[in-house]
């Protein structure tokens, strides 16, 4: 087991792809439990007008033998801040390399977008079915409603 992160001053990766995500063994393994982690103020860059976007995203997983260690996963989230990319491609991008990297038994990903130019996006992505028994709590973010 490495931690790169952990305990240590760690700046904020210029990109998502130089970002380094941690990982440690799963203290309950044998079991199908969920993790999830808010990130209620995440943001990327339009990649046509460099402007910023911001998302509420929910990431849900049911680890198998690892789990992700949180302040990487801070920072790699971070990353996209200077990061250059459609909604739909941020999103999904989040969720297929934790699954690439982490291998959990499933993951899904909600990003719950604010409106630019007058339409909320929001975009889901999961793994695959989830494990039998699993606890699915909803991720309760509400639709945008603007003012109304």
């Amino acid at each position: 087991m490495s931690i790169t992160h952990l305990g240590q001053a760690s700046p904020l990766p210029q990109s998502p792809e130089q970002a380094v995500l941690d990982y440690v063994p799963n203290p309950r393994t044998g079991r199908p439990y969920l993790v999830r982690f808010t990130a209620p103020e995440f943001t990327s860059l339009c990649p046509v007008t460099a402007q910023p976007d911001f998302a509420h995203l929910v990431i849900d997983y049911a680890p198998a033998a690892t789990i992700v260690e949180s302040k990487s996963l801070k920072l790699f989230l971070g990353s996209f801040r200077n990061h250059q990319a459609f909604h739909e491609d941020c999103t999904v991008g989040i969720g297929e390399r934790l699954v690439a990297e982490m291998q959990p038994l499933w993951l899904r990903i909600g990003g719950y977008w604010y409106p630019r130019g007058g339409i909320p996006i929001d975009v889901f992505w999961q793994s695959g079915e989830p494990p039998a028994g699993l606890w699915l709590p909803p991720q309760d973010v509400p639709g945008y409603r603007g003012r109304g």
